[in-house]
């Protein structure tokens, strides 16, 4: 695994939001990549993981995607794949990226199960700067965290976390609404998060839609490698 890149930008903020709980990471990167002004730099480049796309518009849509905003020199890190079984393979990538770029700091965007919030409700959580803190999120303080963000923050010490509490494991694009607004104010983006609560039944469906073919497809890799051990 390895990732190719068309232009290295100096000195800048990267966000990365791989698949995790309510695909909360997933739909923030793809909503900043469609609603800042970006160009498609790179892309991940494996053998490990499944042969999966997707076309959305008539378009092809590369499954582990590395976009750029000149405007505000931010890294977009986006992908619709299952990458369990690989986080720590994907975390040095971006660690790489970030020593290519020297880069500022890493953003690391994670939904967590919080079963116990109203279903109306949405709570932020934040892990390693308190100025996210003072514009609405809470302090994470007992937590068990997994994935490429856990990978990631084991080795590098500019990492910063947003966290948002979700109820489900389905995409919730109401919750990436919220990291978007905290993300809005953090960055000063001024990225208009509604579009995204208008459209939040479709954008859900078609997530939902890719990543059950992406699980079908592993379980039917499975099925086949039982079949040749029979």
């Amino acid at each position: 695994m390895k990732l190719n890149l068309k232009k290295i930008p100096k000195n800048p903020i990267i966000i990365e939001g791989f698949p995790g709980f309510g695909l909360i990471g997933t739909i923030t990167t793809e909503f900043l990549a469609e609603h800042l002004k970006v160009e498609q730099i790179g892309e991940f480049v494996y053998d490990e993981l499944q042969p999966i796309v997707a076309v959305h518009k008539g378009k092809l849509v590369k499954p582990m995607t590395v976009f750029y905003s000149k405007q505000y020199n931010i890294i977009i890190l986006h992908t619709i794949l299952n990458v369990q079984g690989f986080e720590w393979q994907l975390a040095e990538q971006v660690l790489e990226l970030a020593k290519k770029t020297n880069a500022k700091e890493i953003i690391s965007i994670e939904g967590v199960n919080t079963p116990n919030l109203p279903a109306n409700q949405t709570k932020l959580f934040y892990f390693g700067d308190e100025k996210l803190g003072k514009l609405g999120a809470e302090p994470i303080k007992e937590s068990i965290i997994m994935g490429v963000t856990a990978a990631i923050m084991t080795r590098y010490n500019k990492v910063k976390c947003i966290f948002a509490g979700t109820h489900s494991a389905m995409p919730d694009s109401k919750a990436a609404a919220e990291v978007i607004k905290l993300l809005d104010k953090y960055l000063k983006l001024k990225v208009d998060y509604k579009p995204l609560l208008k459209q939040a039944t479709a954008f859900e469906s078609k997530l939902k839609g890719i990543m059950q073919q992406s699980q079908q497809m592993n379980k039917e890799v499975d099925k086949k490698k039982l079949s040749y051990l029979g």
